[in-house]
């Protein structure tokens, strides 16, 4: 049954016990911001995700005295569904009398006559079950009554036009704008489950060395000396916390809800905060208490699915398909995946909206900016949309929607670069990581998924070898390939991309993949392949030492590979590493190798290779003594960088030589790995010079 908590009487309600009443951290500029929106406005509504202590900030200003009222009427909503028609106005009216309302007296007319014209705040908390009366009845009652102060709590605005909102965000989880030692949200863990602790009868507990490390503050509490098993019981485990980093830890999963980490710490009496936090890593629904008298805050999951129950079936259904989501995503993405199975397109848009509205979505990117509002499902919300999903049977569908949608992520990312628009190409990739790289970890744990998988790998060449992701792709590629089918294309370019990236590291066994990608680019009369292939073995040639035999097969990827091909470096790329590999043996045949890279065809638009092509130049003429126009030739090549992106490796190098040059240092080469990025540099052999240093 749906109850109302109404305390009418001229006290001021108390602060809200859904916890300790010191439990107020970190909230010191909201309270003050509330307090001055209280004095200045007639309406005012605190909004924010579920458990992110609303009612507590409210009830603090409303009992806080010297506001321009002198009466509280305290108004909650204590169900988990809606109420029915005229629940809200027989709820104040109650509030205001101290009895229950006879059926004619629950109109509106009736409670203007009960109020009085001045010093009254009304406190409505709660009121997303009855969020449409409360509108209304809010509406009418400031018309009628000028002088009354309204105060709402709720997970939405209401919407009136004279009302002021305060959004009330997680707590801080960095201590870097909070104290030097902790952030609100760390502080607020280690002070629930010091009560926590401290409630547990000390006679289970005698004797316990970690019972002392437990509540000691964290900077002197000295670790345990044995580990405890998890859910052991208080006389088996007590809890240091002394890791801070553990619980800044839980405390970054749980996004700094307040009333998530208070449950988390309640947990502290069964099992170690290390344990802990890697539970919640996992899944953090299950975390509840029976201390919260509201029974939609004794567990996680409730606390969530409050919202859900209030949500139309259409907005359930596509909170439950975005959860497959890992990170950010547009609109346009969000329509691909939710549509269908009665959700029509065009629905998809507004039921979005709705959902960040009631604090379920959160806005990455403003959405009425030029691109397409974007959006990031808060990690509870997720979590709890998952189980729904799989509980509807959605649950393969949705995640098989999302690999296509991550696969033609890669393939339009793949066409930017070689069409020229390659800051683009690097931003899609960079806008889209957490989900490319959620996709592909969950894909190498499931055989359906692995040749999409590697089609993805394979299209994002350039992020793996222009950018410092070499050693991440290689490894997907090792596990994904003995997935898929040894004799397809997709193989072969991901064979060659294994061994490109693996060049410097692992050179017998990129040997090996070589192997067994250059007979099939042969029979398919695949230039390009056969091409990129060559330019492999010159990497692998360079780290080895052989110079000579290193800039042969430069020479012959960039005669073998045409100019516009995909999957791998350009001509001019490879004529840059032959400059290189020429400096050391030589140098004439090096600077006129370096000028053919410059002025080969199509350079100017391929901004990678032509600054592969100005790094090779400035590092041969640096080489043959021609400092002053290797460092002009340097600084024009790192002015054109766009700071925003990630570091690509030849920028590395170029600013490694600059260095060099102007500190007088003699010409080092400092092979960018993005001739290209071949692995962790492994040690020359022995009596052999060493072609190469960082």
């Amino acid at each position: 049954m749906n109850v109302w908590t109404c305390v009418g009487s001229p006290a001021v309600p108390p602060v809200d016990d859904d916890g300790p009443a010191d439990a107020l951290i970190g909230r010191e500029r909201e309270s003050a911001a509330l307090g001055v929106l209280l004095s200045e406005h007639h309406l005012v509504t605190v909004t924010g995700r579920p458990g992110v202590g609303k009612s507590r900030l409210a009830a603090e200003a409303a009992a806080r005295t010297g506001g321009p009222w002198r009466r509280v009427v305290h108004v909650r909503w204590q169900g988990t569904g809606p109420g029915g028609p005229g629940a809200l106005t027989a709820a104040v009216s109650q509030a205001l009398t101290g009895r229950r309302p006879h059926r004619r007296e629950t109109d509106i007319a009736a409670l203007v006559r009960q109020l009085p014209a001045t010093g009254v705040l009304l406190f409505l908390d709660d009121v997303d079950p009855v969020h449409r009366e409360c509108m209304g009845l809010v509406q009418r009652l400031l018309v009628a009554v000028p002088g009354l102060r309204v105060l709402v709590t709720s997970r939405r605005v209401l919407g009136l036009g004279e009302e002021q909102v305060l959004p009330l965000p997680p707590l801080a989880t960095s201590a870097q704008d909070a104290a030097p030692d902790r952030s609100p949200a760390v502080e607020l863990f280690l002070r629930r489950a010091r009560t926590v602790l401290d409630t547990l009868p000390t006679a289970t507990t005698a004797g316990d060395p970690r019972t002392a490390a437990a509540k000691a503050p964290p900077e002197a509490a000295e670790p345990p000396t044995d580990t405890a098993a998890p859910h052991a019981r208080p006389s088996e485990s007590r809890p240091h916390l002394a890791d801070l980093r553990a619980v800044e830890a839980i405390c970054h999963t749980l996004e700094g809800v307040p009333h998530a980490i208070e449950l988390a710490a309640e947990q502290v009496a069964r099992q170690p905060v290390e344990e802990l936090a890697d539970l919640l890593e996992n899944h953090q629904c299950w975390l509840s208490s029976d201390r919260p008298p509201l029974l939609r805050h004794r567990s996680l999951r409730d606390t969530v699915g409050a919202t859900y129950a209030l949500c139309e079936r259409e907005a359930r259904i596509v909170w439950g398909r975005a959860s497959a989501f890992t990170g950010p995503f547009n609109e346009s993405t969000a329509v691909f995946l939710c549509a269908g199975g009665g959700v029509e397109p065009h629905q998809v848009p507004s039921l979005l909206v709705q959902l960040t509205a009631v604090n379920v979505l959160e806005p990455v990117r403003d959405p009425g900016g030029l691109g397409q509002p974007r959006y990031r499902m808060t990690r509870a919300a997720r979590e709890f949309g998952a189980e729904r999903l799989r509980e509807a049977g959605e649950c393969e569908v949705a995640l098989e929607r999302r690999a296509a949608h991550c696969r033609q992520i890669a393939a339009v990312a793949e066409n930017l670069w070689a069409s020229g628009c390659q800051d683009q190409a690097a931003r899609l990739v960079q806008e889209e990581q957490a989900e490319l790289t959620s996709m592909l970890r969950q894909a190498l744990c499931r055989p359906d998924q692995a040749e999409t998988a590697l089609e993805t790998v394979v299209s994002l060449w350039f992020w793996w070898a222009v950018f410092d992701h070499g050693e991440e792709g290689r490894g997907y590629l090792l596990q994904l390939l003995p997935l898929c089918p040894a004799g397809s294309d997709t193989g072969m370019r991901g064979r060659l991309l294994a061994a490109w990236l693996g060049a410097g590291c692992d050179p017998q066994g990129a040997r090996a993949l070589l192997g067994r990608a250059w007979p099939a680019a042969v029979m398919a009369g695949d230039d390009a392949t056969v091409g990129h292939i060559a330019h492999v073995q010159g990497l692998i040639a360079l780290h080895e030492g052989d110079h000579r035999a290193a800039a042969d097969h430069f020479e012959e990827a960039a005669r073998t590979t045409p100019d516009h091909a995909f999957g791998g470096p350009p001509p001019a790329v490879s004529l840059a590493a032959r400059a290189v590999a020429q400096a050391a043996f030589a140098p004439a045949a090096a600077r006129r190798t370096a000028r053919r890279a410059l002025t080969r065809s199509g350079v100017r638009d391929d901004a990678w290779a032509a600054l592969v092509a100005r790094y090779a130049k400035a590092f041969v003429d640096h080489h043959q003594g021609r400092s002053a126009g290797a460092r002009n030739r340097a600084r024009r090549a790192l002015a054109t960088l766009d700071g925003t992106l990630p570091a690509s490796h030849v920028g590395v190098a170029l600013r490694a030589l600059a260095a060099d040059i102007e500190s007088g240092t003699k010409a080092r080469p400092h092979l960018p790995q993005t001739l290209l990025y071949t692995g962790p540099r492994r040690p020359a052999p022995t009596g052999a010079r060493r072609p190469v240093t960082r």
